[in-house]
């Protein structure tokens, strides 16, 4: 292999160091430019390397490649994936060949598949279903698993004891242990408080909250009781803490009183207010503070129950366990209900394309007020691993060192996360080794991101999920079976079928993607909205007759059956991670001093990388436009009203905005024009 060491000084190396490489990279000779990687990825390619060295090779082994748009795998799956991964165990019990074959197993025979997956996840019920799957009430209404009885609870903690159900650490604490038994006595002093409370099966119970043990038992316990989860993600403003509340009206909520980030305190219980209907157990962040409580309000300490024999109520399959909520193409946010069911969904995902297994460790940075958080605790519990839980600021350096002290296996991320990390060198001098697989969701990855994530971990395969609240997992992913590419996505989900279409209608490369739907996991209902008006009105049959129902995502279909995230086709938009409406940012930001008009965009970065927020405005006929005024005063509105974590790019001033004949916003045309003014 021809790389100076002229090349490799330029990279960072040495000089002696950059001229024993050259020496071995010399050595190296194969016309296969995979099986050449793999050689470099396996004997010389060692994290304590320069990246730009990492990058240097990566592009020479993969320049025609590369400058084609074919996929450039950086990792390949080891005799230990093809042999002993989840997936491959099915392939064999299958008498299956490829990942190929499975899915289309999976989506022609899905109750067949239902059942194994149930199988294999060893789900527990209380009345065994009379059959897996119903449509005589139409597709859009499948049933699942009728005449079971179950609580999902139970199959989280299956005969478990000693096992480390969660590893957390606090502050600059040394890092804990809780075993399953340990947590499931704490998921009962939970479940009997509500009974012993008088909170009947059904009841909403709210929970704001950051993520740590105890909303871990707080939300196993609230399920456990027969109760109804409503998670609220504790970023939110009290505005859009009171929208949820108002939609969900729950009966309690269970909140911390205030959130440490960095060396900043921000207040969670003040929130809630002085109206005292709604009424609150609270969660003292540090066990010494005295908390000022409303009249009716209790602590912690207080109401857990004495009682720490876990029972589970038995619940109708279709019974709710979780209120989670997405915005769509409206203001007003969708309340998403996760019925019995939708954790096997999830569960599932974490069993068969992240390869979770006994004993593993997974951590994601996340919230239960977002889908992540919920399908973190079922994709850990129901596959007998560990949840890796720290107060940490995701993008810090402590972070970083709990995933190597923690001993993660599985570690999940936004791309933004990783960005942050590769800036600021975070993982530098860390021994990552022990992680088997990587996971990215929430935006659109940047691939030279993706590539540095890969070598931290002496490359380990990024398995790029995509889905959302109604799915309850994926409908895009990856897998261990399959050479991973930075930045793409290598398989449909098992069990999932999807379309790509265009405009008209006709199957596409590049279009917008719609479910082909019955799939255990994908929402039949919506509580404040109608499901059918909101994914299957005006959509057409599909080529071959199929009922559609839509999604608005639009990815691109590659070569050797990879695919790459273009963004929405509707009024969302990903910011960070959070699914946030067009319409609501909009809304808001019409308070601003001189606006007539305002339409929110998210304009994809060259290269991949989170999605940026920019704003384009109509202003009154006599108001002056002040680009950088403008953008602090949304700025702040955003900050004190939606969500502080959304930033404004750049706010622009156009004399009217494009509309289509029934005056809906064309947005495309302003992604389009502001683009071609960036360029």
């Amino acid at each position: 292999m021809d790389i100076s060491a002229t090349a490799l000084e330029n990279c960072g190396l040495a000089s002696e160091s950059a001229a024993q490489l050259e020496q071995r990279l010399q050595a190296l000779s194969s016309e296969n430019e995979h099986e050449l990687w793999q050689t470099l990825t396996t004997e010389i390619l060692t994290p304590d390397l320069p990246f730009s060295v990492h990058q240097l090779l990566y592009q020479s082994v993969y320049q025609s490649q590369l400058d084609s748009g074919t996929p450039a795998p950086a990792w390949f799956p080891g005799e230990q994936e093809l042999s002993e991964s989840n997936l491959a165990c099915w392939l064999n019990e299958l008498n299956l060949h490829s990942m190929e074959d499975l899915h289309s197993w999976s989506v022609h025979d899905r109750s067949d598949f239902t059942q194994k997956l149930i199988e294999s996840l060893r789900i527990r019920f209380q009345q065994p279903p009379q059959e897996v799957m119903n449509v005589d009430a139409g597709i859009e209404q499948v049933q699942w698993l009728t005449g079971a009885k179950l609580n999902i609870v139970e199959s989280c903690f299956r005969d478990k004891t000693d096992e480390t159900a969660v590893c957390f650490q606090k502050g600059s604490a040394e890092l804990q242990q809780l075993s399953y038994a340990e947590l499931k006595q704490l998921t009962a002093q939970v479940a009997n408080g509500l009974r012993e409370a008088g909170y009947e099966p059904g009841t909403r119970i709210a929970v704001m909250m950051p993520m740590t043990v105890e909303s871990v038992a707080i939300f196993l316990g609230i399920i456990a009781a027969g109760c109804v989860v409503v998670t609220i993600a504790d970023s939110f403003s009290s505005e859009e803490m009171q929208v949820r509340l108002k939609i969900t009206e729950p009966a309690l909520i269970f909140i911390q009183d205030v959130i440490s980030r960095g060396s900043k305190q921000l207040p969670l219980y003040t929130k809630l207010g002085a109206d005292q209907r709604l009424p609150a157990i609270v969660l003292p962040e540090q066990e010494t503070v005295q908390v000022s409580l409303r009249e009716g309000d209790r602590l912690w300490s207080e109401f857990l129950s004495d009682n720490r024999e876990l029972t589970y109520e038995p619940r109708n399959p279709h019974d709710e366990t979780t209120i989670l909520f997405s915005s769509g193409t409206t203001g007003n946010p969708k309340g998403i209900p996760w019925d019995q069911t939708t954790p096997i969904k999830s569960a599932g995902d974490g069993y068969l394309h992240h390869d979770i297994h006994a004993g593993d460790v997974v951590c994601w940075p996340t919230n239960l007020g977002w889908m992540m958080g919920p399908w973190l605790v079922y994709a850990s519990l129901i596959n007998d691993a560990t949840i890796a839980l720290t107060d940490a600021v995701p993008t810090s350096r402590a972070f970083c060192e709990f995933v190597q002290n923690a001993r993660v296996t599985m570690l999940g991320l936004v791309p933004s996360i990783v960005s942050a990390w590769r800036s600021q060198d975070c993982v530098a001098e860390l021994d990552w080794s022990q992680i088997k697989v990587f996971s990215s969701t929430g935006e659109c990855s940047n691939p030279e991101d993706m590539l540095w994530l890969m070598s931290r971990a002496g490359y380990r395969p990024v398995i790029e999920y995509c889905g959302g609240t109604e799915t309850g997992g994926g409908y895009i992913t990856g897998t261990v079976l399959k050479p991973g590419v930075p930045g793409l996505f290598a398989c449909p989900a098992v069990g999932f079928d999807w379309l790509l279409l265009d405009e008209e209608g006709h199957l596409t490369e590049n279009g917008e993607v719609f479910f082909v739907p019955p799939v255990i996991g994908l929402s039949t209902r919506l509580i404040n909205r109608d499901h059918h008006e909101v994914y299957f009105a005006d959509i057409p049959p599909g080529p071959d007759g199929e009922l559609l129902r839509r999604h608005g995502d639009q990815i691109e279909a590659l070569p050797d059956g990879y695919f790459r995230a273009q963004g929405r086709i509707d009024d969302a938009m990903n910011l960070g991670g959070i699914k946030v409406s067009s319409v609501q940012i909009e809304e808001l930001l019409t308070q601003a001093e001189g606006v007539r008009e305002v339409a929110a965009i998210a304009v994809p970065p060259a290269g991949g990388g989170p999605s940026l927020l920019v704003i384009y405005v109509v202003m009154q006929p006599e108001s002056n436009f002040e680009a950088d005024t403008l953008q602090s005063s949304m700025q702040q509105i955003i900050r004190s009203q939606l969500n502080p974590l959304f930033k404004i790019q750049a706010v622009r001033e156009i004399e009217q905005l494009p509309r289509t004949a029934s005056n809906k916003v064309m947005r495309r045309k302003l992604r389009d024009l502001f683009q071609g003014i960036e360029a």
